[in-house]
């Protein structure tokens, strides 16, 4: 069943492309990463306007994802971080585990109370503000975006379009996940253009980049594509 749909995705690719011989790559910014906490507010707003109760605990939801989402912004994780960072939480686990008995950490963690507590119109609020950068760096990516066609590169920028133009002649592409909190979130990755040696295009924020790359690869079929794995 597998196989099947990643011969139908392919196969996709290839109609797509061979209808319209380009492809359009969008460099987002960062912001995009707090859609959790954009979720996370709406999510709180509804069911702190209705229930009418500020209940702490939503506040500490809310400061949670919060943090969580400074994280990634923060730090580049790559899958060695990651598994370094895992390592490190578990050794941490296990000393505690032998400098204190479990019933005494248990309690502890039960008998422990943060209170944060936020009105609804806070997590509105949020929740306009986080929407308006969203709905500002969307636009901004309509009149910021490059498009790939066999012979050529064009950066489209500005409300009055300023067009720069690459040949592909001598191009080599490269493909990577540095972060792969980043790759979990959105499929975020980065695609790096290489122009004999000497110029450089990198975009480090690109949706769905597994699917650019297979896409710039049926296109470019004869241009070397660089794929660094997560």
């Amino acid at each position: 069943m597998t196989e099947e749909s990643n011969l139908t995705t392919e196969e996709q690719i290839k109609k797509d492309i061979a209808k319209e011989e380009k492809i359009y790559l969008r460099n987002f910014s960062k912001i995009i990463f707090f859609y959790p906490l954009f979720l996370t507010s709406f999510i709180l707003f509804l069911i702190q306007f209705f229930t009418g109760i500020d209940e702490p605990g939503l506040g500490a939801i809310w400061v949670t994802v919060f943090f969580a989402n400074l994280f990634v912004i923060a730090f580049d994780t790559s899958s060695i971080k990651f598994l370094i960072l895992l390592l490190i939480a578990i050794i941490l686990i296990i000393i505690f585990a032998f400098l204190f008995h479990p019933s005494t950490i248990i309690s502890q963690i039960l008998s422990f109370e943060i209170t944060i507590t936020m009105s609804y119109q806070f997590y509105l609020v949020s929740t306009i503000i986080l929407g308006l950068i969203f709905l500002i760096a969307w636009i901004s990516t309509r009149f910021d975006y490059w498009k790939i066609e066999r012979n050529e590169i064009i950066h489209k920028k500005g409300i009055f379009i300023s067009i720069d133009r690459y040949p592909t002649k001598n191009l080599r592409i490269k493909k990577e996940i540095p972060d792969i909190f980043e790759f979990a979130l959105l499929r975020v990755g980065r695609i790096q253009f290489f122009f004999g040696g000497q110029d450089l295009i990198d975009l480090n924020t690109i949706i769905n980049i597994n699917k650019k790359a297979k896409q710039l690869d049926y296109l470019l079929s004869d241009i070397e594509v660089e794929v660094e794995k997560p």
